[in-house]
C-alpha cells in the first residue's frame, strides 16, 4: 500500500544506440514496459521522419488486415485468437512461423516476408470477389429474367382475357349507340385498341415513388400491374438481400416510351425484352433456355463461394497474429521515429524510466547489441538536472486498477503526489453501503460480484464490450460495494424494508398481540448492556410511530460525521504533500488555518453529536424533575447525577408543595428549569434538557457567548474560543502567505537587472492575492455546502428504505390476503419494481452519488489532478489496446 500511496520514482535517461541494433533494441524494450520515450524531433514533420517508409509500409499491411477480417466477417467467420499476449511476445519462433520465415529475421526482412504474403492472398480473394460479384449480377438477370417471364406469361392468360371481355362489352354498348357505325370501323378500332408494353424489375421499396411518377409523368394515360418476387435478390455489390417485384406497363404513344424508359433508368429498374405472348411455344422455349442457364450459373456461383469461403477460413485462422506482429513493427519504428541521429550509424534517444527498471533497461540494450556482434558499445545513462515534469506511474493489480482509473478518470496525480485512489478504495465503497443499506439489495449485488470473479479468468481473455469490458474491469468495486451494503443494512436491521430480530428485541408489548398505539417496555434498565441490541438497531424500531423521525435523526448525524471526517482528513493530506515536497509557505499560512478553520467549527459539530449520544438524559432530565418522596418513582436507579461528591442519591426536603427533585430541591411548582437543575452550567437549560445541535451551531456564529441548552460546563467560553480560532485563521489564509511571497519577490527583483523587472511584474502582489482569494473563498464556503452535500447519503438511504417499503406493502401485503392467483400477481409486480428501480436505478443512482462525493467534496481538499499519466512503451498495451 505504501507504494500506491505515492507514484513511482522516474528518472530521465539518454540511449545511445547503434542504428544497426536500434530494431532488436526497440523490440525488447517493447516488452518491459518501463521507459516512455521523448520526442527528439519535434521541428520534423511525420513525412520528414527516418522511418517513415517502413510506417507506411505498416500501414498497408493493416490496410489489407483490415480487408481480410471484413471478408470474414461477411462470410460470419469469428477471427481465431492468437493466445495470450505475453506468450506471444516471448515467443519469436511463432512469430517466424507464422510468416513463414526461418531462421533469424531481421525487422525489414519479417516486413518483406509479410508483404509477400499477404499481397498474394489480396489479390486472390479481390479477383475471387471481383468474379463473385460478376457471376451474381449474371445470376440476377437470369432469375428476374425468369420472374419476368412467368409473372408475365400469367398476366396474358388471366388478366388480359377478363380485361378484353371487358373491353367487348362497352364496345357492343358504343355500337348500340352509334347506328352509323360499319364493320370496317369496328376493326380499325380493334387496331387502335392494341398497346405497346414495357417489363422489368424494380425494387419493392421504390414500388410506390415508381408507380407513382409514372402516372404524374404519362398523366394517367398507362397502366401498370406489379407482381412480387418471392426469393429476395441478392445486391452484387454489397450481398445484402433485396426484395423486389416485377412491373408491366401498358401504353399507346412513342413519347410515353420514352418517357417510362427514363423513369426506369433514374429507378435503376431492369428492362426486359419479351416475345409475343401470343407465341405460346417460343415462350416456352425461352422459359426452359433460361432455366437451364440458370441452373449452371448458379452451379459456377456456389463454387465461387465455396472457394472464397475456404480461403478466408485460413485467413481467419492467421490474421489476428500477423495483425500483432504489424502493430509491434509498427511501434517499432514510429518509436525509432523519435530518435535523433547525432552521428552517423548511431541514434539517440531520451525518455523517462521507472528507477527500478533502469538496470532491466540497460541490460536489454546490452543485450540486442551483443546479439547483433556490433563493435560499436551501447550507452544508457542518467541526465543530470534539471528535468521536465516526470509523469505519473502507479503499480497497480487485479483489485487497485479499477479504483486507480476511478480517479485518473478524474485527472492524474501530480508525481509524489498522495494517490486518492488508495482511500478510495475504502471509502467509496463504504459510503455507496451507507446510501443503499439493505441486507437483501446489498446481497444480489454482491454476488453478481462474486459472479464476476468466478468467471474472471475467462473474461480476461474474452474480447467484451464497452459495458461488460466496465463491468469486468470494476468486479472487485462492486464487490465491495455489494458487502458494504450488506453491512450498512445490518446497521439500519433492513432487509427488503423489513426489520430481522436476528439477536431478540430488547422491547417488549405487555401482550402477544399488540393493538395500535400500544407502548413497549424495555427488557432491562436504561444504560445496562442487557438493554443494548448487540448488533445494528433494534427491530422494535420498525414499528415504532416514531420510526421516520428516529431513523431521519441517526442517518442524518451519521452523514455529518462521515462527511467531515473524510473532508478533515483531506486537509490533512494536503498537508503531507506539502511536509513531502517541502512547501513550508503551504503547510505553516494555509494547512494549518484550514486545519485550525475545520477543527474550531466542523470538528466540534461532531464532537458535540458524540456528546449528545454519550450523555443519560434520562438521568439529568430526572434531576430536574419534581418527584413525590412517598411515590414509586422515588429511588428509580434511573437518577445517577454527581452532586457534592454523591453519585445516585436521592435526597428528601422539606417545605415547598411537597414535591422534590433528586438531590433535594424544594419544588414550589413554577419553578424554571435553571432552579431545579443540579449542574448549573448557564443558559436556560443549564444542562439538564437534551440541545438542539443545529440552534447550537448556529448560535456560534449569530449569538457568540450564548449557549441555551449547554451540555458540559463553560461550554459558552469554549465556543467563544473556537470561534476566535475560526475567524483569526481566514485572514491568516487569506493574506499571509501572499505577503511572504511578495516580499521574497521583491527582494528577488532587486537582486537582478531592470530588464528582468517585467517578468517579476507577473508575481505581483494583485495576482498572488486574487489567486490566494479565490483558495480561501473555495474552503470557507467550500467546507459549509460540502457537509449540506454529505446530507445525499442520509437522503438516497432514506430514499431508498422508503421505496422498498412502498414496494412490499403496496405489491404484496396488499394482496397476501385475498387468493393464490393475486398474490403470484403481486410478487411479480415487487420482483419487477425491485429489480428495476432498487437493483439497477438505484445502484446506478448511489453509485454516481458517491462519485460525486470523492472527486468534489474529498479531492479538492488536497488534489491537484493535473499530473502527466506515464504512457510507456509497452507492446502488450499496444495489442491489448487492438485487441479490445
Amino acid at each position: 500500500m505504501a507504494r500506491w500511496f505515492r507514484s513511482e520514482h522516474m528518472e530521465y535517461i539518454s540511449l545511445i544506440v547503434n542504428e544497426d541494433a536500434a530494431h532488436d533494441c526497440l523490440a525488447d524494450l517493447g516488452k518491459l514496459s518501463a521507459i516512455q520515450f521523448t520526442d527528439l524531433n519535434p521541428d520534423l514533420t511525420p513525412f520528414q521522419r527516418r522511418y517513415v517508409s517502413y510506417v507506411r509500409r505498416c500501414d498497408e499491411l493493416e490496410r489489407k488486415l483490415r480487408f481480410f477480417a471484413n471478408e470474414c466477417d461477411n462470410f460470419g467467420l469469428n477471427l481465431e485468437t492468437a493466445g495470450d499476449i505475453e506468450t506471444f511476445l516471448e515467443s519469436p519462433a511463432s512469430v517466424r512461423a507464422s510468416v513463414g520465415a526461418k531462421g533469424e529475421t531481421s525487422g525489414t526482412q519479417l516486413l518483406e516476408s509479410l508483404e509477400v504474403e499477404l499481397e498474394g492472398y489480396e489479390s486472390q480473394l479481390k479477383e475471387l470477389n471481383a468474379y463473385s460479384e460478376k457471376l451474381t449480377r449474371e445470376y440476377n438477370e437470369k432469375v428476374e429474367l425468369q420472374e419476368v417471364l412467368e409473372k408475365a406469361r400469367r398476366f396474358f392468360m388471366t388478366d388480359a382475357p377478363r380485361l378484353a371481355v371487358s373491353e367487348l362489352s362497352s364496345g357492343r354498348k358504343g355500337a348500340n349507340q352509334g347506328l352509323l357505325a360499319g364493320a370496317h370501323d369496328a376493326e380499325a378500332r380493334d387496331m387502335d385498341m392494341r398497346f405497346s408494353s414495357i417489363t422489368g424489375v424494380v425494387s419493392t421499396e421504390e414500388k410506390v415513388r415508381f408507380e407513382r411518377m409514372i402516372f404524374r409523368a404519362t398523366r394517367g394515360n398507362c397502366y401498370v400491374r406489379f407482381a412480387p418476387i418471392k426469393q429476395p435478390i441478392t445486391d452484387p455489390e454489397t450481398g445484402s438481400l433485396i426484395e423486389k417485384c416485377v412491373f408491366i406497363v401498358f401504353f399507346k404513344s412513342l413519347a410515353i416510351e420514352t418517357k417510362l424508359k427514363k423513369i426506369c433508368d433514374a429507378f435503376f429498374a431492369h428492362r426486359y425484352s419479351l416475345p409475343d405472348m401470343d407465341d405460346a411455344p417460343s415462350v416456352d422455349r425461352m422459359l426452359t433456355e433460361n432455366a437451364q442457364e440458370l441452373v449452371d450459373s448458379r452451379t459456377v456461383l456456389l463454387k465461387n463461394q465455396d472457394t472464397r469461403f475456404r480461403l478466408c477460413q485460413m485467413l481467419a485462422q492467421h490474421t489476428e497474429r500477423w495483425t500483432w506482429i504489424v502493430l509491434r513493427e509498427k511501434a517499432v519504428y514510429h518509436t525509432l521515429n523519435m530518435f535523433k541521429a547525432d552521428v552517423s550509424g548511431m541514434l539517440r534517444g531520451e525518455g523517462w524510466v521507472i528507477s527500478e527498471s533502469f538496470e532491466d533497461i540497460r541490460v536489454s540494450v546490452n543485450r540486442a547489441h551483443s546479439d547483433m556482434d556490433s563493435n560499436m558499445p551501447s550507452h544508457v545513462d542518467q541526465v543530470p538536472k534539471p528535468w521536465p515534469t516526470p509523469p505519473t506511474h502507479f503499480t497497480t493489480n487485479k483489485f487497485t486498477y479499477g479504483y486507480q482509473e476511478f480517479v485518473n478518470t478524474y485527472g492524474i496525480p501530480r508525481y509524489r503526489e498522495a494517490n486518492p485512489a488508495l482511500f478510495t478504495a475504502a471509502t467509496f465503497p463504504f459510503l455507496f453501503g451507507v446510501m443503499y443499506g439493505d441486507i437483501g439489495h446489498g446481497l444480489f449485488l454482491f454476488c453478481a460480484g462474486l459472479y464476476l470473479l468466478w468467471n474472471e479468468d475467462k473474461n480476461d481473455k474474452a474480447k467484451l464490450d464497452e459495458m461488460t469490458g466496465g463491468l469486468h474491469m470494476g468486479r472487485y468495486m462492486i464487490t465491495m460495494m455489494g458487502f458494504f451494503a450488506v453491512y450498512a443494512g445490518l446497521v439500519y436491521n433492513d432487509c427488503f424494508s423489513l426489520g430481522l430480530n436476528l439477536f431478540g428485541s430488547r422491547w417488549v408489548f405487555g401482550s402477544d398481540e399488540p393493538e395500535e398505539g400500544e407502548v413497549a417496555e424495555m427488557t432491562g434498565q436504561y444504560g445496562d448492556g442487557d438493554s443494548v441490541y448487540p448488533f445494528g438497531l433494534d427491530p422494535m424500531w420498525h414499528i415504532a410511530s416514531n420510526e421516520l423521525l428516529f431513523f431521519n435523526s441517526f442517518k442524518m448525524k451519521l452523514s455529518v460525521i462521515f462527511g467531515i471526517f473524510q473532508m478533515f482528513f483531506g486537509t490533512c493530506l494536503k498537508g503531507v504533500n506539502a511536509i513531502y515536497f517541502g512547501k513550508k509557505l503551504d503547510l505553516f499560512f494555509e494547512v494549518v488555518p484550514m486545519v485550525c478553520f475545520a477543527v474550531s467549527l466542523f470538528m466540534y459539530m461532531v464532537v458535540l453529536i458524540f456528546m449528545k449520544w454519550s450523555i443519560n438524559w434520562n438521568s439529568r432530565m430526572l434531576s430536574a424533575t419534581c418527584i413525590d418522596p412517598a411515590s414509586d418513582g422515588w429511588g428509580s436507579e434511573d437518577y445517577q447525577e454527581t452532586v457534592n461528591g454523591q453519585t445516585g442519591v436521592w435526597v428528601e426536603c422539606n417545605g415547598g408543595d411537597g414535591t422534590c427533585t433528586p438531590w433535594g430541591y424544594a419544588c414550589e411548582g413554577n419553578d424554571a428549569l435553571v432552579d431545579k437543575c443540579p449542574l448549573d452550567f448557564g443558559g436556560s437549560g443549564d444542562g439538564c434538557q437534551p440541545p438542539n445541535l443545529i440552534t447550537t451551531l448556529i448560535n456560534i456564529a449569530l449569538a457568540p457567548g450564548s449557549v441555551d441548552e449547554p451540555m458540559y460546563e463553560g461550554q459558552a467560553s469554549m465556543q467563544n474560543l473556537l470561534l476566535a480560532i475560526a475567524g483569526i485563521s481566514v485572514p491568516v489564509l487569506l493574506l499571509a502567505k501572499p505577503y511572504i511571497l511578495s516580499q521574497q519577490h521583491s527582494s528577488h527583483a532587486h537582486s537582478h537587472d531592470e530588464d528582468d523587472e517585467g517578468d517579476d511584474e507577473e508575481h505581483g502582489f494583485g495576482e498572488i492575492i486574487i489567486h490566494q482569494a479565490i483558495e480561501t473563498i473555495e474552503f470557507v464556503l467550500g467546507m459549509v455546502s460540502n457537509t449540506a452535500s454529505y446530507l445525499r447519503l442520509w437522503a438516497l438511504s432514506l430514499a431508498h428504505s422508503e421505496l422498498a417499503t412502498v414496494f412490499w406493502e403496496k405489491a404484496m401485503l396488499s394482496t397476501l390476503n385475498m387468493n393464490w392467483f393475486a398474490t403470484f400477481i403481486g410478487y411479480g409486480v415487487f420482483a419487477g419494481t425491485t429489480f428495476g428501480v432498487l437493483l439497477m436505478m438505484d445502484v446506478l443512482e448511489c453509485f454516481l452519488h458517491a462519485l460525486r462525493l470523492h472527486w468534489v467534496e474529498f479531492q479538492n481538499k488536497f488534489f491537484a489532478a493535473d499530473g502527466v499519466r506515464f504512457a510507456p512503451y509497452s507492446f502488450k498495451q499496444i495489442l491489448a489496446d487492438a485487441s479490445g
